[in-house]
């Protein structure tokens, strides 16, 4: 934001209360962009802390007490995230985040049975991470199919089921999209590509942690975790390679020492892996009854915008979408302009990883709304900080804020 930018939002601010925080006292900001990145949990922090300094030993350190320290608790939070999807802990691999284990799942597999086909398959709507990993291996050979989605944002299985082929050998579709929150059918997916004796990945990235997910039940060989979209630091994620009646094999990506079986060499980052698994406990044990509450506010959020302001539109599905995700589109508004008229409020008009780009939001796009529409749009990503009271304030500053702006661009 430039200098005048800032000076003219300040300056055409109305004169409202200040956000309130739990307590009902005045704070200068809410934060309301969880899916681009959560706050550390405080039970996590207090989890990790000890391993920044009494407990700093390097987890592959055999010879002494330091080490096996670390390697205790790097296995303990092994099991925490296996637990949280139906996994067995040998069927983890630390990462150092979602990115590098979409990377890891996709090109390694790409690489391990290229002899048995070159055919990948995946969505329009997919994460960066799964995009442009497959666009990689499109230079190297490989055949990719890109699904289109509906309007409502999902693919179409029928569609999936007539695109497998002898030579396919991945299909990788998000179990939760980053900016509209659809869910996509990852069950009947799975059963589908088990049926064809097709490999499925899952970038779980924004599923995990809100709604249940077994890997099991969900005929998932691979998924993506991050940790700090659960309320875990940021740099520290985990992928799930299945080992149930034919492991799945895949050839790793980074070399050197051959820490995580061989999958992903280098040292780990021992505190954020204790961060991943408190992160994964806590939200096993609280995601029943905090899905629910989100759930509420999204809702109440959603009723208080649509029912004082014309012209909005929720971009994909409301049945099937994650708990704590609101996208809409404004008519007749510029989202970045909305977005400089409430800079006490912490929102997106896009996902985090296409922050630079000034072009609208290929996933929009992928759901037939014109660039217009897809430019107004806002990402409210509410998550368990969040209180009521917050979600009165963001609702009142958009209406009255989106109100404003139409009637100044009306004269």
């Amino acid at each position: 934001m430039t200098k005048k930018a800032t000076t003219m939002a300040e300056n055409t601010l109305p004169s409202v209360a200040k956000p309130p925080d739990r307590n009902g006292e005045v704070k200068p900001s809410i934060y309301m962009d969880n899916h681009a990145t959560t706050p550390v949990d405080p039970r996590v922090l207090e989890e990790m802390l000890p391993y920044f300094s009494e407990k700093f030993g390097n987890a592959a350190s055999h010879s002494h007490s330091f080490g096996w320290v670390a390697e205790e608790a790097v296995e303990t939070a092994r099991r925490r995230t296996a637990k949280l999807i139906g996994a067995r802990p040998e069927e983890i691999v630390f990462t150092s985040g979602a990115t590098e284990s979409d990377n890891l799942a996709i090109k390694g597999v790409a690489e391990m049975y290229r002899g048995k086909g070159n055919h990948i398959i995946t969505a329009v709507s997919e994460h960066r991470g799964v995009l442009d990993t497959c666009r990689r291996l499109e230079k190297q050979g490989f055949r990719i199919t890109y699904l289109p989605v509906g309007k409502d944002g999902l693919i179409d299985l029928a569609e999936l089921c007539s695109m497998i082929g002898r030579g396919t050998i991945l299909v990788t579709i998000m179990a939760a999209n980053n900016e509209t929150g659809v869910l996509q059918p990852i069950e009947e997916i799975g059963r589908l590509c088990r049926e064809r004796g097709v490999l499925f990945h899952s970038d779980a990235t924004q599923a995990v942690g809100k709604m249940p997910i077994h890997v099991r039940s969900h005929s998932l060989d691979l998924l993506s975790i991050s940790a700090h979209k659960l309320y875990g630091p940021k740099g520290v994620g985990a992928l799930f390679v299945g080992h149930t009646d034919a492991p799945v094999e895949i050839a790793p990506i980074i070399d050197g020492g051959g820490h995580e079986r061989g999958m992903r060499s280098g040292t780990l980052n021992v505190p954020g892996i204790v961060g991943l698994g408190k992160a994964c406990a806590l939200a096993g044990e609280e995601m029943p009854q905090e899905s629910c509450r989100l759930a509420g506010l999204r809702n109440r959020l959603r009723d208080k915008i649509l029912s004082r302001l014309e012209g909005v539109s929720i971009n994909g599905s409301m049945e099937h979408r994650l708990p704590g995700n609101l996208n809409l589109s404004f008519a007749a508004i510029e989202g970045e302009s909305l977005l400089m008229g409430i800079p006490e409020i912490a929102l997106s008009s896009g996902a985090a990883c296409n922050a630079t780009s000034p072009e609208p939001s290929y996933v929009l796009r992928a759901l037939g709304i014109g660039d217009d529409l897809a430019q107004s749009s806002i990402r409210f990503g509410l998550g368990r900080f969040n209180t009521e009271a917050e979600v009165d304030y963001v609702a009142g500053r958009v209406i009255e804020t989106v109100a404003r702006m139409r009637q100044l661009s009306a004269t």
